[in-house]
């Protein structure tokens, strides 16, 4: 009797525009596994940026290969225009606006919401992703569960919004809480909301922003909704920066830089510092006792990770020339066009040229890991279709 497959979970971190990658990753997967195959997935989880590609494969998990491709056409084709009001004159009053906003020092009774609007993006999704889908990937079992993180602002908690089948519990931990919901693009647009960048919205009794906030425990979601491994797809490499020489002059960093390296933190730190936490407690378990085991509810979670291969930095840097000019003004003006910008240059650069290369990039990452990922989802190799990197 063939064994049951492990439940997978897919856990989608935040990153801007690098989510990119994360759709060139999918588009691996979903080559390796022959046409029409069931979605691999039973449990989805998305923040901020990620949120976007997660709603979108579990709103197509009963057509998964179409999905990533109807995905990936979306990075594709993107362009600033499509994600926020990037016009000319709308960057003028909007500048001109928080200016004031500083000189009255916030007397004005009208201060803006936000630096950038982001009604686009709306527009976009409203058009791309079908809600009505999810619930009936659910009812027909292709799916247990998606879930997308926000922040709340009143409550200063992390909160994890989830649709999914019969009997998930909600969860509650110190700051951070499961809460069953019915998803719809609010909740996208709440966990895309960088704050100051993009406007908080309106979820229930609270205003929400970015996910990835207050998310200390980015895998927790999908453990609790059933997971049994979790393949984690990230959007930065770990190699360190280095260091400049002994004696060279270093440059004060600019406001781009700063921002970028904010940014970077609230993206990425967290995944790796819950990875670290899963394996201690991993191996904290595989050292118990049979006896001590069934005493504790623990249970070992096999992760795997997925990351550039590539620095991402250099990769805006070569496409920063894409921005409308209108941005690129407003770049300029922090240093975030400059080298030591490129943090910030590679979230923010929602740009056709820019995506397609991050995709190419997820693409060849993914399927220079083939058979590590065919067995890690349990679909064996003997599934598996052969592919070419070229």
């Amino acid at each position: 009797m063939t064994p049951p497959r492990p439940k997978v979970g897919l856990v989608l971190p935040g990153g801007g525009a690098r989510a990119a990658y994360q759709a060139g990753v999918l588009q691996a997967v979903a080559e390796l596994l022959p046409a029409g195959h069931a979605n691999p997935f039973a449990v989805i989880s998305g923040t901020s940026a990620g949120a976007i590609n997660a709603a979108f494969i579990a709103t197509n998990a009963l057509h998964f290969n179409a999905g990533v491709e109807q995905l990936a056409a979306i990075w594709e084709h993107i362009h600033s225009d499509r994600v926020f009001k990037s016009d000319t004159l709308t960057v003028l009053k909007t500048g001109l606006h928080w200016l004031f906003t500083v000189l009255s020092a916030g007397l004005d009774r009208h201060n803006p919401l936000s630096l950038l609007d982001n009604a686009p993006l709306r527009r976009l999704l409203e058009q791309r992703i079908e809600f009505t889908r999810l619930q009936q990937a659910i009812n027909e079992g292709a799916l247990d569960a998606l879930a997308i993180t926000c922040s709340g602002y009143t409550s200063a908690r992390s909160i994890c919004f989830y649709q999914g089948k019969p009997g998930l519990k909600p969860w509650h931990r110190t700051r951070r809480l499961g809460q069953p919901a019915e998803l719809r693009l609010d909740h996208i647009m709440a966990s895309v909301a960088l704050p100051v960048i993009f406007p908080a919205v309106r979820l229930g009794r609270e205003y929400f922003g970015d996910g990835s906030l207050r998310q200390a425990a980015p895998m927790s979601p999908v453990v609790h909704l059933g997971a049994e491994r979790i393949l984690v797809i990230g959007v930065r490499n770990e190699l360190a920066n280095a260091l400049p020489a002994e004696g060279a002059a270093i440059a004060y960093p600019s406001l781009g830089q700063i921002a970028g390296y904010l940014l970077d933190v609230v993206f990425s730190d967290s995944i790796y510092a819950d990875l670290e936490r899963l394996q201690r407690i991993n191996s904290t378990i595989s050292r118990m006792s049979r006896q001590e085991s069934e005493e504790q509810p623990l249970k070992i979670i096999d992760t795997m990770v997925i990351v550039p291969s590539a620095d991402i930095r250099e990769i805006a840097q070569r496409h920063k020339h894409e921005f409308p000019r209108s941005v690129r003004v407003l770049f300029r003006g922090v240093g975030g066009l400059h080298r030591s910008g490129s943090q910030l240059l590679s979230y923010l650069l929602f740009e056709a040229g820019y995506c397609r290369e991050l995709l190419e990039l997820g693409r060849k990452d993914g399927l220079a890991q083939a058979g590590k990922i065919m067995e890690f989802i349990g679909a064996g190799r003997s599934e598996a279709i052969p592919v070419t990197t070229g």
